[in-house]
């Protein structure tokens, strides 16, 4: 199956950035700690769906606006009275021309809901603020995250071929290198 060759081939960079994820995450101490590192996320996911959308075959994932990340991002912030930072500009993002490019950017996005209950559940302890609203990003799609990971996983393992794959890997590893450098870029 592709999407357990492209985890493979895309594990040390995953790794790497999940790394520093769990650091910068260790650094929050308070709300606007934690509004801070949202406004990372926002500005390069929001930045990376622009892009996606204009490659992306959406035929082939059907449900593919519901996976946009932006507005639970917007929803958190706004939440937490954050300004909206500007969108991660093209120079800043890895290189998206066409529809395997797309796929494999969405599987990074796609994949940072797995791990957001946990992140959920650490910083609501860490922030000593039980019933926290502003987790909607990290709740990812709630109840249904495991399933629309397969539904993602079942779409991608559909749509690849001997060419498409190299294409879908490189763009995968280029969305954690370049996610990682954006957090080291913007100071955290």
């Amino acid at each position: 199956m592709l999407s357990e060759k492209l985890k493979e081939d895309t594990k040390i960079n995953h790794q790497l950035l999940e790394k520093k994820l769990v650091h910068q995450m260790r650094a929050i101490h308070n709300k606007h700690d934690y509004g801070k590192f949202l406004a990372l996320f926002y500005s390069f996911f929001g930045g990376m769906e622009v892009k996606i959308k204009k490659h992306f075959d959406q035929a082939k994932l059907l449900d593919y606006d519901q996976r946009r990340k932006t507005s639970s991002l917007v929803r958190d912030l706004t939440y937490l009275n954050e300004k909206l930072p500007l969108l991660a500009q093209t120079n800043s993002l890895p290189r998206i021309t066409n529809h395997f490019q797309a796929l494999g950017a969405l599987y990074v996005i796609e994949g940072s809901t797995l791990g957001g209950r946990i992140i959920s559940k650490m910083l609501t302890e860490q922030l000593s603020m039980p019933g926290f609203f502003g987790m909607s990003f990290f709740n990812g799609y709630g109840d249904q995250t495991a399933i629309m990971w397969e539904v993602f996983k079942s779409a991608l393992d559909l749509q690849s071929n001997n060419v498409g794959y190299d294409m879908i890997v490189q763009s995968a590893n280029d969305t954690f290198t370049y996610f990682s450098l954006w957090f080291d870029e913007q100071n955290f």
